[in-house]
């Protein structure tokens, strides 16, 4: 696999998104490649397979058939060979139980989807070019919550 591509996962149930999503990764100058599943157990399930090249970052819909976001995020953070994984909860809910339950459970950031596609362009660039292992190391609330 080419080093100058960053591998990156979207775990969501919408096939609407999933499509959304992959099309803002080609518009936008970070080169990637994009794995998309369809639920939480079907991530969980390729993540820990052998011999995988592990992603650069995952991006987990909360809500999702299955297994959820929030079980997978828990299940990952609680795997020696996953656990420092960076991983963005991308979910159209704004419930601060939800955001507040995503930092607490150990999620690098937390991401309401853009209700538009050139958001979400923006978004997928801006979030791909952070400096993730500062912004892994140094998780705080003030920067948990991400805007456009």
């Amino acid at each position: 696999m080419n080093p100058n591509l960053l591998n990156i996962i979207l775990a969501d149930d919408d096939e609407d998104d999933r499509m959304l999503f992959s099309e803002a990764l080609e518009e936008i100058s970070v080169k990637t490649t994009l794995s998309l599943f369809k639920h939480g157990q079907e991530l969980l399930d390729y993540l820990c397979q052998p011999n995988i090249q592990l992603p650069n970052l995952i991006f987990l819909d909360l809500n999702m058939p299955i297994k959820n976001g929030m079980q997978c995020l828990t299940e990952i953070r609680g795997n020696p060979q996953l656990k420092d994984l960076p991983i963005a909860i991308y979910s159209t809910s704004s419930s601060e139980k939800d955001i507040e339950d995503s930092f607490s459970k150990g999620a690098n950031i937390y991401i309401n989807k853009p209700n538009s596609f050139t958001k979400l362009r923006e978004m997928v660039e801006r979030v791909l070019k952070l400096n993730w292992q500062h912004h892994a190391c140094n998780s705080n609330k003030d920067t948990f919550l991400f805007r456009i």
